[in-house]
């Protein structure tokens, strides 16, 4: 096969054991993997207007950057003396480390024809740039590289695999010696309805995080203050590969990320099947999702949770005018002493959980709540006097049904509760003080009604 001839994919097919050269559109790619030996590999699946069928190809290279880990999926790849194998019936193509070469090139830039990637023995020609022209024009009016839906963080709906476009805030490495990346887009994930028994918060409290500790202040500092900051752990091999994509304050698409969630949070893992692709700053989707956050950062009240929305529940009232409203996120970064702040959040779960014992042995009001919105969970105190307020005086029998009603917790026709059922606390007001040295939350100035 003469190294200057390139053949369509429906000829090339043909060619088994043969060494030849290739220009076609990548389709699919998967991360790359550490193989059994000292190498590292790739899959490619390319296409062109001869070939119905996505077409395997294969990549060995030594170092990881060595690959053509390419920008986006719809780039053109140009391979050079790559040999066509078959194994039970599959034809594929192999990238030889030895004797192969690659160039990568803009699938949509029609005057650009420098490549933006190469591997060490490629070779430019003239006539290459006709075959990427006329695969570009075919590229654009076919649409046969599909460019999938991409969700917003709010219209999660259930455990499976999405596409996300999502900035990197942060990443690190866990107690758990697992790495986790921090992802945001703006917009608020659907609260999830609570299943854990109340009387199991004594023994086996929510967690007020996905990760095994908290994140410090100061790397909360960086994070805004609006919409869901999710959490992703790193499932895969080749770690530094993806971590060398996920800069911090860079936008990305991240593809089949498995979505998931642990007591009552949402969360991702990135696995072997995930792939992650950077995003240019003028990309639709990040225009999109930084024109709708700006629009949110302008008005107060669109800082309230979107799923409150016309307004949250009436259940509790507050007088704490002049209080800043701010998300749960404010409060834990705020770091000038103690001040009181408005909140709308969601209440779900109680030490104590029977209201017999809500106060102490003296009398004396105390009890912990775990409150949480979009953007974090924390406790929170109504002790003493403020207690008193919150609890507006109300017997033992009036005070049960409106914790059960503010906990969400469902009853039956007849008013009684439904055992093992899930739990969904309704959006309410709340004022709380909070102090930046003791990093703790109390309630006040808010009273619960019936």
């Amino acid at each position: 096969m003469g190294d200057y001839k390139f053949l369509k994919i429906k000829d090339a097919v043909t060619c088994i054991n043969q060494k030849i050269n290739l220009i076609a559109a990548i389709a699919d790619l998967s991360p790359p993997q550490k193989t059994k030996g000292t190498d590292y590999i790739c899959k490619l699946k390319i296409i062109d207007e001869s070939h119905e069928i996505r077409f395997p190809v294969h990549v060995f290279a030594q170092e990881m950057d060595d690959l053509p880990l390419l920008a986006s999926v719809g780039d053109i790849i140009q391979l050079s003396r790559i040999k066509m194998e078959i194994h039970e019936g599959e034809v594929y193509a192999v990238f030889n480390k030895k004797f192969s070469s690659f160039a990568l090139y803009d699938g949509k830039d029609g005057e650009n024809f420098r490549p933006y990637k190469v591997s060490l023995r490629f070779h430019a020609r003239e006539h290459d740039e006709k075959i990427i022209a006329d695969l570009r024009k075919w590229l654009a009016s076919s649409e046969v590289v599909d460019e999938p839906s991409f969700l917003l963080l709010r219209e999660i709906s259930q455990v499976g695999c999405i596409n996300l476009a999502c900035k990197v805030l942060h990443t690190c490495k866990t107690t758990n010696d697992e790495w986790m990346v921090y992802l945001w887009d703006g917009t608020d994930a659907p609260p999830i309805s609570i299943n854990k028994r109340l009387e199991d918060e004594m023994h086996n409290p929510l967690p007020l995080h996905f990760e095994p500790l908290p994140s410090s202040r100061d790397v909360l500092s960086t994070f805004p203050t609006a919409g869901t900051v999710l959490r992703v752990r790193l499932d895969v091999d080749c770690i530094t590969y993806i971590l060398r994509l996920l800069k911090i304050g860079q936008w990305v698409k991240l593809f089949r990320v498995l979505c998931k969630v642990h007591e009552g949070l949402w969360y991702g893992v990135f696995t072997s099947a995930s792939k992650i692709r950077d995003l240019p700053n003028d990309d639709i989707l990040i225009l999109e999702r930084q024109s709708n956050y700006d629009r949110r950062s302008i008005c107060k009240l669109d800082r309230m949770p979107y799923w409150c929305f016309p307004w949250p529940s009436k259940i509790t009232e507050v007088n704490c005018n002049g209080a800043p409203f701010v998300t749960l996120m404010d409060l834990l970064t705020y770091q000038k002493g103690a001040k009181k702040f408005r909140c709308i959040i969601r209440v779900v779960a109680t030490i104590p959980w029977r209201v017999e014992d809500f106060r102490s042995p003296r009398g004396i009001c105390r009890v912990r709540f775990t409150l949480e919105d979009p953007t974090a969970r924390i406790h929170a105190y109504a002790y003493a006097e403020d207690g008193e307020k919150f609890f507006n005086g109300s017997s033992t029998d009036a005070l049960r049904r409106k914790i059960i009603q503010l906990l969400g917790v469902p009853l039956s026709g007849d008013g009684r509760e439904i055992e093992g059922g899930a739990r969904n606390p309704p959006w309410v007001q709340c004022c709380l003080k909070y102090h930046s040295v003791r990093k703790r939350s109390w309630i006040c100035d808010t009273m619960l009604l019936d």
